[in-house]
């Protein structure tokens, strides 16, 4: 999720923990330890690729949280002696606040390594866009509140258990309306008869109204959109070629094997002139993906690898405006208007 969703999240964890005794520091080192695990994106990991499938890695592990929970309750006690009869609170104030944070990411399309190094298994259940305003505001207001001056302690602290309430409930309903469009898409693949191999819903930008569906299957795959008020047979989905065989001289090579680990799957193989892109279909649209990287290189002799680096995509905005309207419209198609031989589409 964004940061600021993180800062204050972590902000009412901890103000719930530990506000009764310590007042707003409960906030504020919530608000910071809520951040922490972000900071892995200026490590030096090496390379794109690297940087790309090792974020959220070892510092988003509950493990990790875990062990070094205490590391930090003890600089926090060092520097508040006053506070060290609370050290019980303030593990529990560390650790909730750093857990939650790798477990709201968890929830998104990313992937997030919880359980490292026992695992790198990317956990992503996907049910939550990266910024979504409807869960992000009861915090928010509960983080102003509680840094008003002269809001009584009572006030402040039913604030943010409303908060969480109201945001886990929020989490809640987002599974259930994933489980819904999935069935109605179910039954759509069924009726067309399409044979897929993996399956991915996840929420349209700023809203769970709206889910973006992606079918990966052999050499194609399809990309549409559902919401929770259509029916099985408004269900629409565009499909796409995918030049997998690409990658047929390179396939071995490390680079290739992690981003195809990472992304599930889910991504497509295209030739930009001399480049072999692989994009990640999962963050995106189609011709405007997030995560894209120039895999290999087309020589005289053959396909040879490349060195990784990431290929920018210019994203189509022309259909940003019309997402409000495809929630209660299925005949509106969000499909890009780009028409050239990577994006051309047909419906299906």
């Amino acid at each position: 999720m964004d940061s600021l969703t993180q800062v204050v999240l972590g902000s009412a964890v901890g103000y719930a923990v530990l506000g009764n005794k310590v007042g707003r520091k409960a906030a504020i080192y919530g608000a910071v330890l809520g951040t922490l695990p972000d900071l892995d994106v200026f490590l030096p990991y090496g390379g794109e690729v690297e940087a790309f499938t090792y974020h959220r890695g070892f510092s988003h592990s509950i493990l990790v949280h875990l062990l070094i929970s205490p590391l930090i309750v003890w600089l926090i006690s060092k520097y508040h002696q006053d506070t060290i009869v609370y050290k019980k609170h303030w593990f529990w104030l560390v650790f909730l606040c750093l857990s939650t944070h790798g477990i709201l990411d968890s929830f998104t399309v990313y992937g997030t390594q919880l359980l490292w190094p026992i695992t790198e298994y990317p956990f992503a259940v996907s049910n939550l866009f990266i910024i979504d305003p409807f869960y992000t505001l009861p915090l928010l207001l509960a983080f102003i509140v509680v840094l008003l001056p002269n809001i009584k302690y009572e006030n402040s602290s039913k604030m943010c258990f409303f908060a969480l309430i109201i945001s886990s409930l929020y989490v809640c309903w987002s599974l259930v309306a994933k489980t819904y469009v999935d069935q109605k898409v179910e039954t759509a693949l069924n009726d067309r008869q399409i044979k897929f191999n993996h399956y991915l819903s996840t929420p349209a930008p700023l809203s769970t109204l709206l889910w973006r569906i992606l079918v990966m299957s052999d050499g194609e795959y399809y990309e549409g959109y559902v919401s929770v008020f259509d029916s099985a047979s408004d269900v629409s989905l565009n499909v796409y070629n995918s030049s997998d065989f690409l990658l047929d001289n390179i396939q071995d090579e490390w680079g290739v094997q992690r981003l195809r680990w990472f992304t599930k799957g889910f991504y497509s193989v295209t030739q930009e002139k001399q480049n072999i892109v692989l994009s990640d279909l999962r963050m995106g649209a189609e011709c405007g993906y997030v995560f894209n990287f120039i895999v290999g290189k087309q020589t005289d002799t053959g396909i040879v690898v490349s060195d990784y680096k990431k290929y920018s995509m210019r994203p189509d905005l022309s259909q940003v405006g019309r997402i409000w309207d495809r929630i209660w419209d299925p005949s509106i198609s969000l499909a890009p208007a780009k028409k050239n031989a990577v994006c051309a589409n047909s419906e299906n």
